[in-house]
């Protein structure tokens, strides 16, 4: 009975060590499935794959399905933390230490982020930007922004240039560019994998633009807390007259406030937008005051739901966005939310 007792323990205590073992190798370099499930990579050992560092998530949805299951890459900014003013850690700089290359937006988004990587990063020069190599120049029409929360004055641009899915295309294409460059021997890989995220893209540009018509003329204004929306409205036709955040990404002063309030109420808006990120009690108390609907789940940093959810990508984000503003200033989202919102690349191919 005892040796019975015992062999069963051994099978038991077998069963557990080798599920210790299953999730242990699979934490983080094999789960690249629905949303942006297995991109903190530690980039220890090497398999072949490049070794790609990226900061947003946004960026890193993008990535991943250009890049698909033969890279291995490592969001340095986690979901939810402040990308203006984000500290990297030790383990970040570790974890760049031990990448191929890093893709990240530029414009001044990242904070130290770009200082910390050419210092661990082990061969600096490949740190690829993707807003200066998509926007040059300061042409209102076709060049970088500046606005509410980046002023002029500042001299750091609007960086938020992927809330335009046109803009997005084009982060992809340089994506697929730069991983071919470093990967010859899969760039086909990615250049499919970029065929398919661009025909999403398109699509859900053109449902955008077929659903905000359902919006009424005198609606198509966005004032919201943080000032990431310019890039769409330029796209879209629409008007953003303001943001309540500061350039110094503070609370509004009592006089900033007050001149929201006035705004508001003589451009008859309907709805205000907070953030996700930026959460604002005084955006809300702003609301109130002025009688505007306060929708305060606006995202442009967080894709919805948790890692590994079929809709926690950039398309997903995108999606819940327009269903959240449309709906809000009186129109619709039917089109868009058509646009399907998970991860498109291609999966389970060896890699050459």
């Amino acid at each position: 009975m005892r040796s019975r007792r015992l062999a069963a323990l051994a099978v038991t205590m077998g069963a557990v060590v080798a599920l210790l073992l299953t999730a242990c190798g699979s934490k983080s370099d094999e789960a690249v499935g629905d949303g942006l499930r297995g991109v903190q990579s530690s980039f220890e050992g090497n398999d072949g794959r490049l070794k790609v560092a990226t900061t947003v998530a946004p960026l890193t949805s993008i990535v991943l399905n250009v890049g698909g299951d033969r890279i291995r890459i490592h969001q340095l900014i986690p979901d939810g933390v402040d990308s203006h003013t984000f500290e990297p850690k030790p383990s970040d700089a570790k974890v760049l230490s031990r990448a191929d290359l890093l893709i990240m937006n530029g414009a001044h988004l990242e904070g130290t982020t770009e200082k910390i990587a050419k210092q661990n990063l082990p061969h600096p020069e490949k740190i690829y930007y993707l807003a200066d190599n998509t926007l040059q120049g300061d042409d209102e029409r076709s060049g970088f922004l500046y606005d509410f929360s980046f002023p002029r004055s500042e001299g750091d641009p609007n960086p938020h240039l992927w809330m335009n899915p046109l803009y997005a295309l084009r982060y992809a294409e340089l994506t697929a560019q730069w991983l071919g460059e470093n990967d010859p021997d899969n760039r086909d890989y990615y250049q499919q994998n970029l065929a398919r995220f661009a025909d999403v893209l398109k699509r859900i540009d053109a449902a955008i633009q077929q659903d905000q018509a359902s919006v009424p003329q005198q609606n198509r204004k966005l004032l919201t807390y943080h000032d990431s929306w310019a890039y769409w409205a330029r796209r879209y036709g629409w008007t953003v007259i303001g943001a309540a955040q500061p350039s110094d990404f503070k609370e509004p002063s009592a006089q900033e406030v007050g001149n929201l309030v006035a705004q508001i109420k003589k451009e008859g808006v309907p709805a205000v937008f907070g953030s996700e990120v930026f959460p604002s009690k005084t955006l809300e108390s702003i609301a109130r005051e002025t009688g505007a609907k306060f929708e305060d789940r606006l995202r442009d940093d967080e894709p919805p739901g948790a890692a590994g959810d079929a809709q926690h990508t950039y398309v997903g984000m995108l999606v819940e966005d327009m269903r959240i503003i449309l709906t809000a200033l009186g129109g619709n989202a039917d089109e868009t939310s058509k646009i399907p919102v998970a991860n498109t690349f291609e999966r389970g191919r060896s890699s050459s």
